[in-house]
Formats: C-alpha cells, structure tokens, sequence
C-alpha cells in the first residue's frame, strides 16, 4: 500500500484564497484504513463512514471516499472508503467547485474541477450531476449565496436549475429538521441573510420548507408605513438590517425572519391592513419554531418579537404603566438579556423599509431606560412596614411606574 497523504480540504481552502479566516479546519487522508488511523492514536467518530478526531488538536480527518444514491434521506447513501480512493473521486462527491479544492502539505494546490476559476468569477456552481443526490445541498448553496453575497457571488443558473429538480422530486421532505435548521441558523448568521431566502424562493424550496414565510411575497401593505408596499420586499430589507445591527447573531435575525408570519393569512378582502396580524402570527411562529426544532431561547424571542413589536414602536407615546407591562410580557426582570435581542429586532423591523433605512430609532432607547430605572427598584428597598402578600406586589410595581414615570420620551 502507498503511503497515506493528507489534504487541507473545503472551506479552510476556499476561505484562504478569499483571505478570508477560516472557522475550522477539515482533512482528507487518501490511501489509509480506520484501523491504520487508530493505531496512529485517532479517536473514531460517526458511524456511516470513518471520521477520526487528532490526538492532539481534534480537528476532524475523515479518510477518502465515495458516495452513491441508495435511498431517501441523510442514510441512502452507500459510502465506499477503500484505500484506493483517490482524492478526485474524494473531490467529486463534494457540493460546490469552491469547496472542492485541496491543499498538500507542501501548500500545492488540488483544483480538479475549476474551484479557483469560479472563486475569481464570484460564481457558485456545483461539482457534478451527483449534486442532485443530497437534497442538503439546496439550503446549503442558499446559504452561501447569504454569506458571499457581499463579495458578489451569486448561484449558477445550471446549479438553480438542479436545486429546482430536487425540489420538485419531492426529496426535500425526507431532510431531518435538525439538518434543516443547521442550515437555517448558519444562514441567519450570514452577512446577506435576505439572499437565503430569495435563493431557496428562487428554487421552489420556500415553499416547501418555509410556506409561512413564502406566502409574504406579494402581500400589501399600507403605503404610509411601507413606502416598498410588498410585505415579502419589507422582510427581505428587515433581514439585511437586523444583520447590520447585530452582525452574526442567529437569534435576533431568526425573530426577524418571523415577525410578520401573521400579515400571510391576512383575508384579501382585508388588504393592505393587517390588523392583529400581531397575534394571529404566534401560532405561525410556534409551528414553524415546532418543525424546525429551533432552540427553546430562539422560539421565545422570535414569539415576544411578533407579538410585540408594535408595542415597542409605539412606546414613545405609551403611558408609564403600558410601558411597564411590556417589559413583563417579555418577562424582562427574570430575563434581562432577552432586551437587547428584542430592541434589535424590533429596530430592525422599524428601518427595513424603502426609503427609511436612516431614520433613528429611540424607541430602543427609551425603553432599556425605562426597564433600567424600573429594575434598580427591589421590594427590599421599600419601606414594606406591615403589608404581606400580593401587596407587596402592588408596592412595587407602583414604585416602578413612579421610576418610569420620571423619564422623558
């Protein structure tokens, strides 16, 4: 057996000819065994195909292979990793011609299928015809179009025509929710998130993996509020916004993402009001958070910030006591840090729109000034001589409102 090489593979590769840093360092051996990787003291993890964690820095070494379509799903695949696999056909398996590169040790670059070419070109175009056997690969090529668009990439045409077919061949359905979501949370993280969901609309796969958020497109609103009108268009703005507000937090740009789910089941006859759309969105937010087994802290966010969002806008002219209220139902005093998360979003939502992307927003302001004077106010610190109970209660959220009250809008 010829001795075993090993390749710096995928995105360290890519990111490195972007000069770009990468997040993690992924390699490929060619021309080894599991059992030759263990005795070398390589821990083995997964169990479809070899993966080994170094002894002494952890990064992942999975050894060459090869896929086949076998089945649905994230399983139907035959993995075939023999020493003789070489990193071509390693090479091929792979999604886009970007992250189908290797380095040797030397620093010699493996460029079989025209990554460095597509990378001058800003252009995302997938290996092969086996692009199709992954459904995975219609969120992740959305996702890099989120993540590179501000470089100026954007998908092949032939790479959308493919992501069309998986679509339509119904194979998206068989995607775990966790891969899903994987993909969705890294996408939020992007620097362009609104460019994952036009890709996956683009596609056909908004449709199937986000209907809630699809059937936005084409709404009206009120011209007033929404000088872009198309409710669909306010979100795509509200995304990149909450992006530049809070660059790679997932959380804040995920509530975003749903905050107007309510505004799609908006009787036509109705248009382009949305009254209530508020509360008609939560059983939306919990269903999609439900079938994409977002985390618990992430539903709770994106709940409060489509119910409560126009509150927050409104807060200026709300009386003490409304103000106070909103910071219980966000249950601010026992969660403090969801308030940043919920100003963001909310901001977000207020600047996402044509023309208006400047315009200050001090209703954020005002109201993490108000949930500051209201906290520093402890029923210890009261003068409590003789009540009990839910008096004391009472006391306090007096005292705060009283807190509240002294600050000007």
């Amino acid at each position: 057996m010829k001795t075993p090489k090993t390749y710096l593979v995928g995105g360290a590769v890519r990111d490195a000819l972007l000069g770009r840093k990468a997040a993690e360092r992924d390699w490929v051996v060619v021309g080894s065994t599991p059992e030759e990787m263990l005795k070398q003291g390589f821990r083995q993890v997964g169990a479809s195909f070899p993966v080994f964690l170094h002894p002494k820095n952890g990064e992942e070494y999975a050894l060459a292979r090869t896929e086949k379509k076998s089945g649905h799903g994230y399983h139907g695949f035959r993995v075939d990793f023999h020493p003789g696999v070489t990193l071509e056909e390693d090479l091929h398996r792979r999604d886009l011609t970007i992250n189908a590169i290797a380095r040797d040790e030397n620093g010699n670059l493996v460029d079989p299928y025209g990554g460095q070419r597509d990378l001058e070109q800003k252009v995302l175009r997938h290996v092969s015809s086996a692009f199709v056997e992954d459904p995975l690969r219609v969120l992740r090529v959305a996702r890099f179009a989120a993540r590179f668009a501000s470089l100026g990439f954007r998908v092949h045409s032939s790479t959308l025509a493919l992501m069309r077919e998986i679509t339509e061949s119904g194979e998206l359905q068989y995607l775990a929710a966790e891969r899903i979501w994987r993909e969705v949370e890294r996408a939020m993280e992007a620097e362009k998130p609104s460019e994952f969901v036009s890709v996956l609309r683009e596609c056909g796969a908004l449709e199937v993996l986000l209907p809630e958020v699809n059937c936005l497109f084409g709404v009206p609103q009120p011209e007033k509020y929404h000088p872009e009108i198309d409710t669909g268009v306010h979100l795509l703005m509200s995304l990149d916004m909450a992006a530049g507000l809070s660059p790679g937090s997932a959380s804040v740009i995920f509530a975003v993402l749903l905050h107007d789910l309510g505004k799609g089941i908006t009787p036509q006859q109705e248009w382009p009001s949305h009254r209530g759309h508020e509360s008609e969105g939560v059983p939306l937010v919990d269903a999609v958070c439900e079938r994409l087994k977002a985390p618990n802290a992430m539903h709770d966010l994106a709940r409060k910030v489509c119910l409560l969002h126009l509150r927050c806008h409104r807060i200026l002219e709300a009386r003490p006591l409304t103000s106070l209220r909103l910071l219980e139902k966000l249950d601010a005093f026992r969660q403090p840090e969801i308030l940043s998360g919920f100003v963001a979003a909310c901001e977000a939502d207020y600047r996402g729109r044509k023309g208006l992307q400047d315009r200050p927003y001090p209703q954020g302001q005002y109201l993490q000034r108000a949930y500051r004077a209201s906290a520093d106010i402890r029923a210890r610190d009261l003068d409590l001589k003789g009540i009990s109970g839910p008096e004391v209660g009472k006391r306090l959220r007096k005292a705060r409102i009283e807190a509240i009250a002294t600050l000007a809008p």
